[in-house]
């Protein structure tokens, strides 16, 4: 049978852009379908924009700051239109570097919504096309979650729409308790926000060591932002501008938005995954094997479609290893093992490896190091403000299970320590490196004192 592509992808984000980019390097006649716009939800509206606003929000707090230094600075104010009118110059410049990548690469794009007509036929009716493709990428992505059954949740919006509210809301109740919404709560309260973050469970950031969700939960309090954990709401209500909050206790909260960070369900609806009968799990997600192929063998799925590890560099690894392995000719798997995170909240977050609770459940003996200082630049602003790092230690065999830092640079440092946990590095490999100093880095290979040594379950 004679195809039109040789690689056809459905979904122009980070991973399905890096897969198709690659195929066509290895000689693929590939084309691409993106139903919105180049870059996907990290570019467009996740990662890139979130992180222009964590950086916008920062300036006020460091105009405070400077006092202790000795600069003095007249009267300031924040202008919410610059920085969206300039955030989105930004990712328009974004945007057109993505579609360059792929004309340059030679994959055909087309700006249309398109799914599975049959194993091997892509139809795309909103422009009248119809093509047959060899392989068949599914890179969809995410979409964020709005639960039906909350009454009056149609007076909310989500992260899709909060990188493009026409003026800045003075308060605002943020629902959730994952990554978008600390990193939210953190935003908009350093740009001079009222913000209340209501999370149902006993502590946020699912996942994550359960110091550094404590230590969080703590500066975010300090900070001034209304913490609720184990607290459930009811119904939102409208009243002309106003949203009302109603909690399950018959409280209630008013604010001029609520944001829904409630998560991320994979993007599939209308894509005729059923019509080819690929397999899904409950959640829709789309099954795949450590190869990214579905139950249809020459259809793949990369990226957050698949609800393995939601990040963008994930994804770009593993549409990078599917080209190769699919059409370089070097099987490669994706490793999702020991990936390094961030969350970019205040302050921020980053890890790699397990966290104490983890570690202990998959049966290791643990050796626990734990720092927790005043950073040297908050030694002359006034600030209370402290850096927590965590070393996770087999105790057994010594090697580094996990490291985790709260505080200012953490996601940079994070970067450059988990090169030493993914190559298997040990607790007396940190100490055998000399410090930089001075540093809040330097805590990581200088701890000798164990704060707990030798536990199990």
């Amino acid at each position: 049978m004679r195809f039109d592509y040789d690689l056809f992808v459905i979904g122009g984000g980070s991973g399905g852009v890096r897969a198709g980019r690659i195929a066509a390097g290895h000689g693929a006649k590939t084309a691409m379908a993106e139903e919105y716009r180049m870059g996907g939800t990290c570019v467009i509206r996740g990662c890139v924009p979130k992180k222009l606003m964590v950086y916008a929000s920062h300036f006020g707090e460091l105009a405070e700051d400077a006092a202790g230094y000795g600069w003095t600075f007249g009267e300031h104010s924040f202008d919410w239109p610059t920085l969206i009118s300039n955030k989105d110059k930004e990712i328009n410049r974004l945007e057109s570097a993505y579609a360059g990548t792929m004309a340059r690469a030679g994959v055909e794009v087309f700006k249309a919504r398109a799914h599975l007509a049959d194993p091997h036929t892509i139809a795309m009716p909103g422009i009248g096309r119809t093509l047959t493709a060899k392989h068949i990428l599914v890179a969809t992505g995410g979409s964020p979650v709005r639960p039906a059954s909350l009454e009056g949740v149609e007076h909310t919006i989500t992260s899709n729409e909060v990188f493009d509210l026409p003026e800045m809301p003075r308060r605002i109740v943020i629902m959730g308790g994952g990554y978008i919404a600390v990193e939210f709560a953190g935003i908009f309260h350093g740009l001079g926000a009222q913000v209340t973050q209501i999370y149902r469970g006993p502590k946020f950031l699912r996942g994550f060591d359960d110091d550094l969700r404590d230590g969080l939960a703590r500066a975010m309090t300090a900070r001034g932002i209304d913490l609720r954990l184990d607290t459930k709401v009811k119904r939102i209500e409208r009243h002309g501008d106003l949203r009302r909050v109603i909690l399950e206790d018959g409280s209630a909260i008013d604010a001029d938005q609520v944001l829904i960070a409630l998560g991320r369900d994979p993007n599939v609806q209308g894509l005729g995954l059923d019509k080819v009968g690929i397999s899904q799990k409950a959640n829709g997600a789309i099954i795949v094997d450590e190869y990214s192929t579905t139950s249809v063998p020459h259809i793949y799925a990369v990226g957050d479609v698949t609800d393995r590890l939601a990040l963008t560099p994930v994804a770009i690894a593993e549409g990078h290893a599917f080209a190769d392995t699919v059409f370089g000719g070097k099987a490669r798997k994706a490793d999702h093992t020991n990936v390094a995170t961030a969350v970019f909240s205040q302050p921020p977050i980053g890890t790699i490896g397990l966290g104490e609770q983890d570690a202990l459940a998959k049966g290791h003996r643990l050796d626990i190091y734990m720092a927790e200082f005043r950073p040297m630049f908050h030694t002359m602003t006034g600030r209370a403000e402290k850096v927590m790092m965590k070393l996770v230690v087999d105790a057994d065999s010594d090697r580094m299970l996990g490291v985790h830092i709260l505080g200012s640079d953490a996601a940079e440092i994070i970067q450059a320590v988990a090169i030493a946990v993914k190559m298997g590095a040990t607790k007396a490999d940190f100490d055998a490196t000399v410090a930089v100093h001075p540093t809040a880095g330097e805590e990581l290979v200088t701890m000798r004192q164990k704060t707990r040594s030798g536990i199990t379950l």
